[in-house]
């Protein structure tokens, strides 16, 4: 089923806002915000995990050709640690929306809450993704783009298999984790099975 294009009935400028990588033990979080022209259509587009690698690559470049505008940021593993992931998600949604080279007059954000340091009207949806062109859109981005980033960090730490679980706290990454350490790019608030075992 072909995701819903507006929120709003009227011809308002809606950006839609999600994040990437909220569950992983290393690596910064990713978000981002998109804003396509009123009534889009795209029947590929869908959320990022129903979608396999080469179909999130190639949508990428098809909603930074067809956005009214775009904007992905990322926020550090330091960060992360100080304010906690839950703030710093919404902290990544919030300068993403900022970072825009349009402003919308409504935000759609994917969630059931948000802390909104902006001046225009929002709007939270569970599982947005999977129901709004432009939130789905922004959840493509922060995942490929995040992706792009852990497997770049993979070629400079390859022992954690970032190119493969890009973070994410999978049996090998763990296991991992026991074996070398802590790396600088991992989250130190970030409490697993394995690293409760290390020394922090």
């Amino acid at each position: 089923m072909a995701l819903k294009s507006q929120f709003s009935e009227h011809a308002v400028l809606e950006a839609g806002c999600d994040e990437a990588g909220r569950g992983c033990l290393a690596g910064p979080l990713f978000a981002a915000a998109v804003i396509f022209p009123f009534n889009y259509v795209n029947e590929q587009l869908n959320d990022s995990k129903q979608l396999s690698k080469k179909q999130r690559e190639a949508l990428r470049e098809i909603i930074i050709k067809d956005a009214v505008a775009y904007s992905v940021v990322s926020i550090s593993e330091t960060v992360i640690d100080e304010i906690n992931i839950l703030k710093a998600s919404f902290r990544g949604m919030n300068l993403a929306v900022k970072s825009l080279p349009v402003q919308p007059e409504l935000l759609l954000i994917d969630g059931n809450r948000f802390i909104n340091e902006t001046a225009m009207s929002y709007c939270c949806i569970v599982k947005g993704d999977g129901e709004y062109l432009s939130i789905a859109a922004a959840s493509i981005l922060a995942k490929t783009f995040r992706d792009d980033f852990m497997e770049k960090l993979d070629a400079e730490f390859p022992v954690y298999g970032w190119k493969q679980n890009k973070g994410y706290p999978t049996k090998e990454h763990q296991e991992a984790l026991l074996r070398f350490g802590r790396s600088p790019y991992h989250r130190k608030t970030f409490q697993v099975k394995a690293q409760l075992k290390l020394e922090f």
